[in-house]
């Protein structure tokens, strides 16, 4: 089951995350917001695709959905993980390091995931 689940995942989290990159590029690199800005907006659009796209499809038939008000708030925790750890990773490469405004995007999209899947699987939709 949990290879279906993975399959699952990385299709639409992989969706979910390009379209986040995709926010946060246009916003920073086309339109000049600043990049943390830029990754909040990219993370809003995710997060409210992310919740409706991985609970119908990535994690159906996975735990008990008795308790919806508690599952869409260990969610928005997770989800708050990951804007934090993709904020970092923002700051650690084009604050820090002044690297180019793309140079955080592998790390949102491999890194970012894998913390994301572990704790949707194990705590969101158990």
């Amino acid at each position: 089951m949990i290879g279906g689940q993975l399959v699952r995942y990385a299709l639409t989290g992989g969706f979910v995350t390009a379209l986040q990159a995709g926010v946060y590029w246009v916003l920073a690199q086309l339109l000049g917001v600043h990049p943390q800005l830029a990754n909040v907006c990219g993370y809003l659009v995710a997060v409210a695709t992310g919740y409706v796209l991985h609970g119908r499809f990535t994690f159906r038939g996975h735990g008990s959905r008795d308790r919806p008000v508690a599952q869409a708030v260990r969610f928005g925790i997770v989800s708050l993980l990951s804007l934090a750890l993709n904020a970092f990773w923002v700051w650690l490469c084009v604050e820090r390091l002044m690297l180019p405004l793309w140079s955080p995007i592998p790390l949102m999209g491999v890194i970012t995931p894998v913390l994301v899947f572990t704790l949707n699987r194990q705590w969101v939709f158990r």
